[in-house]
């Protein structure tokens, strides 16, 4: 995760264009052990890193309530034989920041502690954890091992038992097993955790999240018996042009033991192999979309352990990122571990739903940023099908600040450190056949320790490698960017991005195969332009796609004294330094609940593209865009639709599609050709009609990650092929009535400066023009080659402090004209608006006709951020607001993120359009709006003559920018609609491009045209 800062860093090449060293300068210290002052310097008395696995052996789980004290100091002064008599208790797996121990502090980039590595500030907040196990004689008699298994645990720990130092773990994110045998006894044994806040493994891992500390992950006492399994590898090829995979799974046991031949068993394939004995035979090989599995037994004479094989095969062939023979576009997210009431302390409940909402919108990759996940979730991704980027523990993104001077990356001491964390993550996840690359670390610069990561991953796994700072390809397989814009990423797919000097490096590198390891900020209301970006991804093979950032926001849940709930972000802690609300930017909203991005991110995903085909007017494109399904259980169902009233629907075949085919289908006639009475027998509303649509949606059956009818595409095309208008209202005579307050048109009411006071019986408390919409996030922020961010632009241009000239207002006979002025104070440039009024007929009542001219006037740098009518009308009592339209929907769409809108009636209310985004900001609009009712007062009907923008809730503009989390909005007492001709995107200025060109709203006369017809 970066920022506007981190875009600058320069390349991960030094002046001699390696990776392999950076300007840093280190005293030749080999060890962190042999600096003073270094607390937990290395990891001591933990064995080597191994395979999870299932195991028949004993294993007592440490997960629950132990004994827990906080002291603001290492020192604590509590010795491990102390068992913590009196003290509080504290459940594990847990932060102790969310439990009443300190709080929270969220940092992007620096370091909340002064950069003096290896050395830690005295201010060092430490918890003192005990635990009694007890253990009978027959426990111990087994001959063998007893290890305490760490699972994570924040920033380290120092381990003793019955009063004795065992040791000491550092690497939060990585297990750890320490061997307890020989101080183990019958009886009660006294387990002693000291955790510190801050410790020099605290130097690897600053990353964009929460700091929060404990014991976070689980722990277990585990019995490994002599003679059994200490560490299984299993290799399992498939070859794509037989059909046939090849196992060969290596076992190491433990010393002792009767000895024997391990035997591997496959009882599905009829296998019984000597371990490291190989066999080739027909299997079904393992992808994201065919995730199949087999169980695998290892046995030995005292111990039965089991792990699930998958058959697949990744290369790189000419630049493409390849699995099992068949090029792989990765549409994935960034996925930090992340619950809103505990931290990273995430329960197998929360990791299984997060991988079943990937496979629902249609993700099919995550990259574990910016650690080793829970195990737990890497197994989930191998069950239901995820293509796994597993991270190493490694982010020093804080040295970006000094230049990188003095980078652990490139600190001799630190490479011991980093090697053992790649270590513990290679060993422990090398059998997940959902892990297809490793990843280095993020944001850590560059340095030779690197390189010594990425041996040590070879020498033991063929799995491609990623470091996106190496963007020379020094020591890894995979050219990989941050927040690239559209254009740069067609141009690396075309092969035209820039050449390198070293021409043999840029060799490399074009023969690689390219990523966004991050895109798409998925920042409070956006991210904008991910149809451009899976436009690029799919054309060019060489792309291997990317990953959103990313899942969901980071909110820790908070409640008011009345017990409203919100979500904190930083700085709501009371940090010294922090980076407020970058930390909410994600899919998901903190609770779970998708986001518009996720939504269009899923209709951007998904598995068929069904559009319009170019050459026929009631044919379909149909494109299989699955890698390995084909189309077999796809059910088509059609549904036509008049004016957003349902008049005949049905089901109708299409060819089975191979992987990647299409396919052009005829619809069914009876879909197509509608009599009279099926037209006349629509209800037209107050539509621009008739239209006629017909919407096609493709299912599947029941999925282990979806239930039946679940969608994998939709499409729509319209039969009548005209976007028509309206036809003018009939005029009603006489036009324009002087009142003792100023006009009345038709059922509206104007003060003497032709402002809109009334709507039949109902006040209108705000009525104009209006060009300014609560900033998002990505507003506020400098997208990438801007001057500027849309926030800033539109305060210089005063578009939030608009002030109007009434320089005519006459009646005529055809209604009210008013021409004014608009313009922003401390501005030269404006707006010339001219207003025009007119009592109408409609079939749902009289109405008054708005027909406005909008011409900018002046200078203007800038997009704009909308441009229409806003109206206030008050509420009786705060409450919900019936909303009925016909225009896109069900969702909110912008500019460039309207993949998942189609066009329909909806039935919601005014919070169901809202958007309760964590820091409140523009949201909710509706596009291409033909026909709106708001259940408000008596009744209000709006027919758009020109399709309109729509937006209605219940905030000003106002209100939702001075708000800085949802409890601090009044409590509503007016319902705000914006009629607007147009909006700005959305982009990803908060980290990386703003609003592409295409998707601006860009100054220009406009045409607003819209009838009102207040409901009596």
């Amino acid at each position: 995760m970066t920022d506007q800062l981190a875009t600058t860093v320069p390349s991960a090449t030094d002046a001699a264009g390696t990776i392999a060293a950076t300007s840093a300068s280190t005293a030749p210290v080999d060890s962190l052990a042999d600096v003073p002052g270094a607390l937990v310097p290395e990891c001591v008395g933990v064995v080597a890193p191994r395979a999870t696995f299932l195991s028949d052996a004993t294993s007592v789980s440490l997960d629950g309530t132990w004994r827990f004290a906080c002291f603001p100091a290492a020192d604590t002064g509590i010795a491990f034989d102390d068992a913590g008599e009196g003290w509080d208790e504290i459940p594990v797996p847990a932060h102790w920041q969310r439990h009443g121990y300190g709080e929270p502090a969220y940092t992007n980039i620096h370091y909340p502690f002064p950069m003096d590595p290896p050395r830690v500030p005295d201010e060092n907040p430490t918890g003192e954890y005990r635990r009694v196990v007890t253990l009978t004689e027959a426990d111990l008699a087994a001959d063998g091992a007893w290890l305490l298994r760490l699972e994570g645990v924040d920033s380290c720990a120092i381990v003793a038992l019955n009063g004795t130092e065992i040791g000491q773990v550092t690497g939060s994110r990585v297990p750890a097993e320490l061997d307890l045998t020989g101080v183990l006894r019958v009886g009660h044994n006294l387990i002693a955790l000291r955790v510190h806040q801050w410790s020099t493994g605290s130097y690897l891992e600053d990353q964009d999240q929460w700091w929060m500390s404990g014991v976070f992950r689980s722990v277990s006492l585990l019995h490994r018996p002599a003679g059994g399994v200490r560490d299984v590898r299993v290799r399992a090829d498939y070859d794509h042009l037989t059909g046939e995979g090849t196992l060969c799974v290596d076992v190491d046991r433990n010393p002792g033991g009767a000895g024997g031949t391990a035997r591997v068993r496959v009882a599905e394939l009829g296998l019984d192999l000597a371990a490291g004995e190989a066999a080739t035979v027909p299997v079904e090989p393992w992808s994201a979309e065919v995730p199949r599995l087999y169980d695998v037994e290892v046995v030995t004479d005292t111990e039965t352990v089991r792990v699930r094989a998958g058959f697949r095969t990744i290369a790189i062939v000419d630049g493409v990122f390849m699995v099992n023979g068949r090029r792989v576009l990765l549409r994935g997210v960034n996925r930090h571990e992340f619950d809103p009431r505990e931290g990273r302390a995430v329960s197998h409940e929360v990791m299984e739903a997060d991988v079943l909402a990937m496979k629902r919108h249609h993700c099919n990759a995550v990259r574990t940023s910016h650690y080793p996940p829970h195990p737990a979730f890497l197994d989930l991704c191998d069950e239901y099908g995820l293509y796994v980027m597993d991270e190493c523990d490694v982010e020093t993104h804080g040295y970006e600040t000094e230049g990188w001077r003095g980078n652990p990356t490139d600190d001799p001491r630190f490479r011991a450190p980093m090697v053992d964390r790649m270590a513990r993550m290679v060993e422990r996840d090398k059998n997940h056949p959902s892990i297809i690359v490793w990843s280095l670390g993020n944001e850590a610069g560059r340095g030779r320790n690197l390189a010594a990561m990425a041996d040590y991953a070879r020498s033991r796994d063929d799995r491609p490698i990623h470091y996106e700072p190496d963007q020379r390809l020094d020591i890894v397989d995979i050219y990989s960017r941050m927040y690239a814009s559209v254009d740069e990423t067609e141009a690396v797919g075309r092969g035209a991005e820039p050449i390198l000097e070293d021409l043999v490096a840029d060799a490399r590198r074009r023969g690689s195969p390219f990523v966004l390891c991050e895109y798409a900020h998925a920042m409070g209301n956006g991210p904008g332009a991910l149809a451009d970006y899976e436009r690029v991804f799919e054309l060019y093979p060489r792309i291997m796609g990317g990953y959103v950032w990313e899942w969901f926001d980071h909110g820790l849940e908070a409640a008011t004294p009345e017990g409203e709930v919100y979500y904190k972000y930083g700085g709501d802690f009371g940090e010294e330094i922090h980076d407020e609300s970058f930390v909410i930017d994600g899919l998901l909203m903190p609770d779970r609940t998708p986001s518009p991005g996720l939504i269009e991110f899923a209709a951007v995903n998904a598995p068929l593209r069904i559009e319009r085909d170019a050459q026929s007017r009631t044919a379909l494109r149909v494109r299989n865009r699955w890698e390995v399904l084909d189309t077999s259980e796809v059910t088509f169902t059609w549904r036509t639709e008049v004016d957003g009233d349902p008049v005949a629907q049905g089901t109708f075949d299409v060819p089975v599609l191979a992987p990647c085919a299409s396919t052009v289908v005829e619809l069914p006639i009876e879909a197509t050709e509608l009599d009279a009475a099926q037209v006349d027998a629509a209800d037209a509303r107050l539509a621009c009609g008739p239209e006629v649509w017909v919407t096609v949606e493709a299912t599947v059956p029941p999925r282990p990650w979806a239930p039946n009818g679940h969608q994998v595409g939709l499409g729509q095309l319209r039969l009548d092929d005209v976007v028509t208008e309206s036809a003018p209202a009939a005029p009603r005579d006489p036009g324009v009535t002087v009142t003792e307050r100023g006009y009345a048109v038709g059922p509206a009411r104007f003060d003497a400066r032709g402002t809109l006071l009334a709507l039949g019986a109902m006040d209108v408390e705000h009525a104009g023009f209006d060009a300014w919409r609560a900033p998002t996030e990505n507003d506020r922020y400098i997208g990438a080659g801007e001057a500027m961010s849309n926030g800033n632009a539109w305060t210089i241009a005063g578009l939030d402090r608009l002030r109007s000239r009434v320089d005519e207002v006459q009646a005529t006979a055809g209604g009210l004209l008013v021409r004014s002025r608009v313009a922003g104070t401390g501005t030269r440039h404006g707006f010339d608006v001219t207003y025009r009024w007119s009592a109408q007929s409609t079939p749902h009542g009289d109405g008054a006709r708005l027909d406005m001219d909008v011409v900018p006037d002046g200078v203007w740098p800038h997009a704009l951020p909308r441009l229409g009518y806003s109206l206030a009308l008050p509420m009786a009592a705060p409450g919900d607001v019936p909303v009925e339209y016909f225009g896109l929907g069900p969702g909110e769409a912008y500019n460039d993120s309207r993949a998942a809108a189609r066009v329909g009636r909806w039935t919601t209310t005014v919070n169901g359009l809202a958007t309760n985004y964590v820091v409140p900001q523009e949201n909710g609009c509706r596009r291409e709006v033909r026909w709106a009712k708001f259940g408000v007062a008596g009744g209000l009907a709006i027919r758009a003559h020109v399709r309109l923008d729509l937006t209605a809730r219940a905030w000003s503009n106002t209100e939702l920018n001075a708000a800085k989390h949802t409890c601090e909005l009044p409590t509503p007492t007016h319902l705000w609609l914006h009629l607007d001709a147009g909006q700005d995107g959305l982009g990803s200025a908060t980290c990386g491009p703003g609003v592409l060109v295409q998707h601006r709203y860009l100054p220009g006369r406009v045409t607003l045209s819209w009838t009102a017809v207040p409901q009596t």
